[in-house]
């Protein structure tokens, strides 16, 4: 099902973590999205979880489309092996251009920049500014605390189920590929502001 995906973006840190694990998935990402000719977006830089995944795509011979802005250039040392980069001015103008080159979002392990780049995409979905899927690809546990605090968000009344639903968690990356393939109900409900 997952070759009806021809874009996927992958969020990721620009560390490598303290787990193997977390390296060894981007590898496996990379690989899996270039074997089954999904083009890759990413955040454009060659260090850390961004460069692997990167590197395992193009190894492959997939489609690589970096974005990066001016001031995390020289940090985050952008790739220029890519098929595509794109030096953008800020760290607007980067996401828009990875939401809108994207069918679907994936989150690998990292840090408050890659938690807040896939939160908005699924706040999106949730709004109904997009009908993309969103996805975390839980190595080792490192989403569950996450996941755990999604399902409080509903307990308290304050996340609908149906769009805590619109995100998935798990360990299993072709089966994620493959939720992330699947079109959203046309008939879910979209965001519904409360009255006063």
């Amino acid at each position: 099902m997952s070759n009806a995906l021809k874009a996927v973006t992958v969020f990721c840190g620009s560390r490598f973590g303290t787990d193997p694990a977390y390296e060894q998935a981007a590898v496996e990402v990379g690989r899996t999205l270039a074997e089954q000719g999904i083009t890759l977006v990413y955040g454009g830089g060659r260090v850390g979880l961004m460069g692997t995944v990167a590197d395992a795509a193009l190894a492959a011979g997939g489609e690589v489309v970096g974005v990066i802005p001016q001031s995390l250039d020289e940090r985050e040392v952008a790739h220029q092996g890519l098929s595509e980069l794109h030096v953008v001015e800020t760290m607007h103008e980067r996401k828009a251009i990875m939401a809108e080159r994207a069918d679907a979002f994936v989150a690998l392990p990292g840090g408050m920049g890659t938690l807040e780049e896939i939160a908005e995409q699924w706040t999106w979905t949730q709004l109904g500014l997009h009908a993309k899927r969103s996805a975390f690809y839980d190595i080792g546990g490192f989403w569950r605390p996450l996941a755990e605090l999604v399902e409080f968000m509903v307990e308290r009344g304050f996340l609908l189920r149906e769009h805590a639903d619109l995100v998935r968690f798990g360990d299993d990356f072709p089966a994620l590929l493959d939720g992330l393939a699947a079109p959203l109900d046309p008939q879910r409900k979209e965001y519904d502001a409360p009255t006063a």
